[in-house]
């Protein structure tokens, strides 16, 4: 399978007349590709008892663990509001009632100008947002694989002359997918003479190495504490070690899917949010919601970009939508 393309600066300046690309055959094959895979990722959570909610676009506080992102915040009737950088907080609160849902959640994440060169981020993007209660972050994982086994078969049934016009050659994948450790994960980057330190995300560069000397999709979790937010569980066996995973595209196309299970006991969270620097004044309506009681629970967040530029075999995320909104750039 091909390998993602590096970017190159040069190659912004289409993105900033979109109206020009918007009718030509490659793009709307690109667009045709992300409809299915669309399609596929509903019909699949539906058929295993998911529900899909309209997701929730403001509020007084979002996801804090955007990994260098910023928030964008605004004035709402004299009160700060925050636009939703992910639904994290309101996935705990849906299923408490509701067990299985999801969204396509629009999420902002104001990302650094220089994440542009890595050709995968964008400053607005859509993820489909999974949650489910009373299950573990290995019943998580095996959902993950399993909707994304299924979503590139119904690409490649349905989208042949697609692929074809794009001279993608996509193949199927079957479960289980490879797991790796956040140990081992670090020890095969030292073994290939990187410096990936211990308690620290894997950098970018990092992650799109790793899933360039891969084949096949492939997991990795238990990542330190520290490295995510508090709303991700930490093992009550193992301190400092976290119940969370990502999925890695292979070729080259870097992280997938993120997930984990939840911290949902009011004291923890609050001991969370408190160890690293949140202000629990910022989250009242959800630590009320905690102290109330809700299930335990795992999920995960994939973008559906991300996704489709891996099925299209494309250079950035960027080509995967009519009007993208760059990192630092400034796009219709």
């Amino acid at each position: 399978m091909e390998r993602a393309s590096a970017v190159s600066p040069e190659s912004f300046s289409e993105y900033l007349r979109p109206w020009k690309r918007i009718g030509q055959p490659r793009f709307r094959a690109i667009l045709r590709v992300e409809e299915i895979a669309s399609d596929a990722m509903r019909s699949y959570l539906r058929s295993e008892g998911f529900i899909e909610l309209l997701p929730p676009i403001i509020g007084p506080a979002t996801d804090p663990g955007i990994r260098g992102a910023r928030q964008a915040s605004f004035d709402y009737y004299g009160r700060e509001y925050k636009v939703m950088s992910s639904a994290i907080l309101y996935k705990q609160l849906a299923i408490s009632g509701l067990g299985r849902i999801f969204f396509f959640s629009p999420n902002v994440r104001l990302e650094p100008p220089e994440s542009i060169v890595t050709g995968r981020h964008l400053a607005e993007f859509i993820q489909v947002d999974v949650e489910a209660a009373e299950i573990d972050y290995f019943e998580a994982m095996k959902i993950a694989e399993n909707l994304f086994c299924h979503t590139v078969q119904e690409v490649i049934d349905k989208c042949s002359r697609e692929l074809e016009l794009l001279g993608r050659e996509l193949k199927p994948f079957k479960p289980p997918f490879r797991k790796y450790t956040y140990e081992e994960a670090l020890k095969i980057l030292r073994s290939h003479g990187r410096n990936a330190r211990y308690g620290e995300e894997i950098s970018w560069d990092d992650e799109v190495f790793l899933s360039s000397i891969h084949q096949e999709p492939f997991f990795i979790y238990d990542y330190p504490k520290g490295s995510r937010g508090f709303y991700d569980r930490e093992d009550e066996n193992r301190p400092g070690v976290l119940r969370d995973f990502d999925m890695i595209y292979p070729s080259g196309y870097g992280e997938a899917i993120s997930g984990a299970e939840r911290e949902y006991k009011y004291e923890r969270v609050l001991g969370r949010m408190l160890e690293s620097g949140e202000d629990p004044g910022k989250y009242s309506w959800y630590l009320e919601m905690l102290r109330d009681g809700i299930p335990p629970s795992a999920g995960f967040g994939i973008g559906i970009e991300r996704l489709t530029r891996f099925l299209c075999g494309l250079a950035t995320v960027w080509e995967t939508r009519p009007y993208p909104k760059l990192p630092g750039v400034y796009t219709p």
